[in-house]
This record gives structure tokens, C-alpha cells and sequence, in this order.
């Protein structure tokens, strides 16, 4: 079965059209994979007063106002800039109730051989976010993370863990206003990068093999909706200082392989630089810090416990010490029936 995250009790549907209707909205990297279907669950699940794409790829930005024009959608607004430049930010965030952080350097790969430029983006981008919308008295922001920042083995995790540091502990700047917090999570099948639409365009070229670079390799896996869903609920639930972090299944990449082309042998060619062979969302030094409820973890920095934990004490419940969330020792992998499920919806 898939996940429905809004499904949770926790969310009653007056609360959701509370928080996003009337509203206006920003979301940085709004033309990628995630701000585009975030965009569209918004519209048509709320009315907010302005919804603002904020990107920096003018080609990706005319495409999206071909589907998203102003005329059939008054609320929309569309900004280029990029995030390392905070005078454009500040200027964009006029006015804004929510921002949603998903623009990033994200391929490891190409971090690796272009750290400055990595570090400019996910790091010093990630303080312009901070600082634009504290000047604009902003209310909530959220920023999207990766299972790679938690013992990060290349720049891209690394730079997302700073990342991850500088939003959780922004109140101590903003004062309460506005409030942060982070959201984690795994691999997103189908978004623009990944392993599926790499693996669809080799067979449609009708490669001889799918090349994987190491057998016992696994992944968290979550779906472009899910992960919408999973922020949307995050936006709704946070108080501020918490690294949200959902239940979700893992996936033996060999049998991704197999599954998707049963008759395609697969060649293994050896682990790249900075990549892992499995993931983790939290690490055993993390879960003295870490709580659940049934679909999410939520991490509390320990100068958060005491501030939130009266807050969530009625709901939540602590981890066991000395435990780590890792795409190996996952209690949940997807079988080949749901995989073929979500695929099936790309």
C-alpha cells in the first residue's frame, strides 16, 4: 500500500485550508521536479493569494507558465533569481507567509568536482534564505533536505548537513519570527536525475545491460506525490527547530533493476566517489534527539527539547537510545508489486 501522509489524524482538513488558503506563498526552485508538483497540489487543493516560483532557469520558467499562466491562475507569480544573491531573495519574500526552500545543487557527482560551487548554493544560498526572510518578517519556512546529510561521505550531504544546522538553529536570529524547520527524506523516483528516468532512457536506446555499481546497494525510496504530501503535513504540524523525517520504504537497487527489466542483464561497474552503499536518515547519535509518531521521526535539537517537547508530549513518543534509521536495516522494502505501482504513475 502507499502512503497517504495527510491521511494521518493529526490533520483535520480545516487545518490544511487554514494554512496554505489566502496565503502567499514562495518556493525557491520552484521549477524543479518538487516545486512543480508542489505548485500544482496547491492549486488545486487551496487558494492561496500568491504563489511565487522562485528559479533561476528562464527556459524552465517560460514552460511552466505555459501550464500555470496568470490568466487561469491569478495567484501566480513567477521571479527569476538564484539564491546566492539574497538582494533578489529579499525582494521576492515581500509580503510572503511561507516559504518552501527546494532549490539545490544536488548531483554528487558533480559536487564532488565543483565543491566552491556546491558550497555557494546549498550553504551560503541556505543563509540568504534565512536572512531575506527574516528582514520580511516571514512566518514559517521550510527547507528540503536529504537522507545524504546524515554521516555524509560526499560534499552534496555535507553541504545539505550545514544546511540543515543553519535552519534549525535560525530562531536563534529570528527570535521566533519566523519559524523553521527542516524536512529529510530519501531517493524520489521519477524526479529529474534519478536512477528511473536514467534506467528508461538506456532502454529506450536499447542499451544491452543497466549498469549498477555495486549489488548490495540500497535506498530509501518515497514518491514525487508522497514527498509533497510528507511537506505539505510538515508545513501544517511545525512549531519551529525540528527535522521532520518520514516512515518510509527502502529498495535493493538490484532489484529495482530486475524488476524494471526483467530480461536486461545488469553490469556492475564499482561504486563511484562519495557515494554510500546504503543511506541513512538518522544516525545511532541522532536518536537521543529523535521522537515518532506512526508515519514520521521528528528530530529536536537539544536547544529545542525544552521549548517543544511540552508542545508535542501529548503526541509523540521518544525513540530508544543507540538506534539509526538506515536504508538497510529498514523494517519496510518495497515488494514488486508496489514498485511497479508507483512506477506505473510517473
Amino acid at each position: 500500500m502507499i502512503k497517504n501522509f495527510l491521511s494521518n489524524k493529526t490533520f483535520k482538513s480545516e487545518a490544511l485550508i487554514n494554512e496554505f488558503s489566502g496565503k502567499n506563498i514562495l518556493v525557491t526552485g520552484g521549477t524543479g521536479s518538487f516545486g512543480k508538483a508542489f505548485i500544482e497540489n496547491i492549486l488545486i487543493n487551496f487558494s492561496p493569494n500568491k504563489l511565487i516560483v522562485f528559479s533561476r532557469d528562464e527556459l524552465k520558467q517560460f514552460e511552466m507558465q505555459q501550464k500555470f499562466s496568470q490568466k487561469k491562475y491569478p495567484c501566480m507569480r513567477f521571479f527569476l533569481g538564484d539564491i546566492r544573491d539574497e538582494q533578489r531573495l529579499s525582494l521576492a519574500m515581500q509580503g510572503v507567509d511561507i516559504v518552501v526552500h527546494a532549490a539545490a545543487m544536488k548531483h554528487v557527482e558533480a559536487s564532488e568536482y565543483n565543491p566552491f560551487e556546491c558550497i555557494k548554493t546549498n550553504v551560503l544560498g541556505s543563509q540568504n534564505i534565512v536572512m531575506a526572510s527574516i528582514k520580511n518578517n516571514v512566518k514559517k519556512v521550510i527547507a528540503l533536505s536529504t537522507d545524504k546529510a546524515a554521516a555524509p561521505a560526499n560534499i552534496y550531504g555535507a553541504s545539505k548537513l550545514a544546511s540543515d544546522k543553519l535552519f534549525i538553529n535560525a530562531e536563534n536570529l529570528s527570535g521566533g519570527t519566523p519559524i523553521f524547520s527542516v524536512v529529510r527524506y530519501g531517493n524520489v523516483i521519477g524526479s529529474r536525475g534519478s536512477i528511473y528516468p536514467f534506467f528508461k532512457k538506456l532502454l529506450d536506446e536499447k542499451s544491452d545491460h543497466l549498469p549498477l555499481t555495486d549489488e548490495r546497494m540500497t535506498r530509501f525510496c518515497i514518491s514525487l506525490k508522497q514527498g509533497v504530501e510528507f511537506v505539505i503535513s510538515c508545513i501544517v504540524m511545525m512549531e519551529g527547530r525540528e527535522l521532520f523525517i518520514p516512515k518510509i520504504p527502502s529498495i535493493k537497487i538490484i532489484d529495482f533493476c530486475n524488476w524494471l527489466a526483467p530480461n536486461i542483464p545488469v553490469k556492475i561497474i564499482g561504486i563511484r566517489p562519495g557515494e554510500k552503499l546504503h543511506e541513512l536518515m538518522f544516525t545511532k547519535d541522532d536518536s537521543r534527539d529523535v521522537y515518532f509518531l506512526d508515519d514520521r521521526f521528528i528530530v529536536l535539537s537539544q536547544e529545542a527539547i525544552k521549548e517543544k517537547e511540552r508542545k508535542y508530549s501529548k503526541f509523540l513518543t521518544k525513540t530508544q537510545n543507540d538506534i539509526e534509521y538506515s536504508s538497510e536495516t529498514n523494517e519496510e522494502f518495497l515488494n514488486k508489486q508496489t514498485f511497479l505501482d508507483l512506477i506505473k504513475n510517473i
